[in-house]
């Protein structure tokens, strides 16, 4: 069975300035396309050009240090993966100078069946230090630092990030499809520790789905929608949204902004889900079933404020999260991981 193409489109908005952004577009919970947004950054004027002007203007910014760039042969059509059975990655990673992985996508652009060549997110404030200088992004504080991503016609597989996120196509276009983050349950994750790129992918190759070993993916397919970006435009991707990503040129050019609301905090939610399913996971289903109960009525507050009834210089743990109770429940966590 296939699919018909996704035929949802994620929303368009122009001339978006840092009020619309923070006061409408983040709190639609929504992805969208910022058209033009940075379209007058001298690196987009680069990447019209040519990808040799581009190539020439990431030279002259380099700083000199070796970049890491993930490498794959042209039997995997550009998608990093695994390998067939799971085991392995399907590339390999390796540190060489910008000048050789330019020069390696430049003299590849013309291959019928090239190999998949990516530099991957590079903070630009090591690599390349008067980028974000030159190259402003208008709707972030500067302290949230650009990363950029250089490569040929790759695909890098569904995933979520556990932050916010800006990307701006510098050169070539770029080809998003989003899932909402309600559609976990459909897009059958892989290992949460092995994993292409740091974030667990979905399992499901989404140009040719197997739907016998991967049934729910139709449901979460019914739910998706497409961004595609020229050079200039953006694209905000709200947290932990599912996204695929095709870079659809030989010669591309992305530069994303991630971060995250500050708040008060003894780690990544992620980390909670390991410690959980180490310690839930393997009860009996009753007692699975109030521990759901327990999570619903303090961590989610399903039934409203859970320590109102408390007054709030005896509600400890429960209370907010000020640095004596991180404190407190660090050392709890702590001498219960070393118990364990």
């Amino acid at each position: 069975m296939t699919l018909e193409p996704a035929t949802s489109r994620t929303r368009e908005w122009h001339n978006v300035d840092r009020t619309v952004f923070r006061d409408q577009i983040i709190p639609s919970e929504r992805p969208a396309i910022l058209r033009g947004l940075v379209k007058d950054w001298p690196a987009v004027a680069a990447g019209r050009a040519s990808d040799e002007a581009m190539a020439d203007y990431l030279l002259a910014l380099d700083a000199g240090r070796p970049v890491t760039v993930l490498h794959g042969g042209p039997e995997i059509d550009g998608r990093f993966f695994y390998t067939d059975d799971l085991t392995a990655l399907n590339f390999r990673r390796r540190s060489v100078p910008l000048t050789e992985a330019l020069s390696a996508l430049l003299s590849f652009r013309t291959d019928p069946t090239p190999p998949a060549i990516a530099v991957q997110s590079t903070p630009t404030e090591g690599a390349f230090p008067a980028f974000a200088a030159n190259n402003p992004q208008p709707l972030l504080d500067p302290s949230v630092g650009p990363r950029m991503w250089i490569g040929n016609a790759i695909t890098t597989a569904t995933h979520f990030d556990m932050s916010y996120n800006v990307a701006c196509a510098v050169a070539g276009r770029r080809r998003f499809t989003l899932f909402p983050p309600h559609q976990l349950k459909n897009l059958y994750l892989g290992s949460l520790e092995f994993t292409p790129a740091g974030p667990p992918v979905s399992l499901v190759d989404i140009a040719k789905p197997d739907l016998a070993r991967f049934p729910r993916f139709e449901e979460a397919w019914a739910t998706a929608e497409v961004a595609e970006l020229e050079p200039g435009d953006a694209l905000y991707i709200p947290y932990f949204w599912f996204h695929n990503v095709e870079s659809l040129d030989p010669f591309t050019v992305l530069v994303n902004y991630w971060w995250t609301e500050p708040r008060p905090t003894l780690g990544r939610p992620l980390e909670a889900l390991l410690h959980a399913m180490a310690t839930i996971r393997e009860l009996s289903p009753g007692e699975r079933e109030i521990w759901r109960e327990v999570f619903d009525h303090f961590v989610f507050q399903t039934h409203g404020d859970p320590v109102g009834h408390i007054p709030p210089a005896m509600r400890g743990s429960l209370g907010e999260m000020t640095p004596q109770n991180i404190a407190r429940i660090r050392k709890i966590l702590v001498g219960a991981l070393n118990r364990a």
